[in-house]
């Protein structure tokens, strides 16, 4: 790993100290929260839509746990306005780990995409493609 990876990690590092779009909505769209039971990571997203109802004008997020998980959620919460229910659905972890920017060990690759899947749920939920009782997001 080289320079390029080092900038990743200040990032990163910077992301968990002083994260953007911390907190909580008044009123939002819809909002999710979700557990990583292997280390007990939680993450909660506040997602509001535009009046279209399909395109993200503002996201923020909650919760506890280790730097990856809750600087992935701050990053999440710059790039997904502007997308749609649709894109958001299709992100995959490639597109989170690319977003971070360096390798993630498989040991807390469930870390670095607990807010993308408590999006991904939290949406579906609102558009009724899954009931929030067969929810259940690690």
């Amino acid at each position: 790993m080289g320079l390029g990876s080092d900038m990743y990690r200040q990032q990163i590092l910077d992301h968990y100290k002083n994260p953007r779009n911390h907190g909580e909505v008044a009123d939002p769209t819809f909002s999710h929260e979700g557990e990583n039971p292997s280390c007990g990571d939680t993450i909660r997203m506040d997602v509001v839509l535009e009046d279209d109802g399909e395109t993200i004008e503002f996201v923020a997020f909650s919760g506890d746990g280790c730097a990856i998980s809750q600087a992935s959620a701050s990053m999440l919460t710059q790039r997904l306005p502007g997308m749609t229910l649709d894109e958001l659905d299709a992100m995959d972890r490639d597109d989170v780990v690319e977003m971070l920017g360096v390798d993630i060990s498989p040991m807390r690759i469930k870390c670095a995409v607990l807010a993308e899947k408590v999006a991904q749920d939290g949406a579906r939920i609102h558009t009724g493609d899954i009931d929030v009782e067969t929810t259940k997001t690690e």
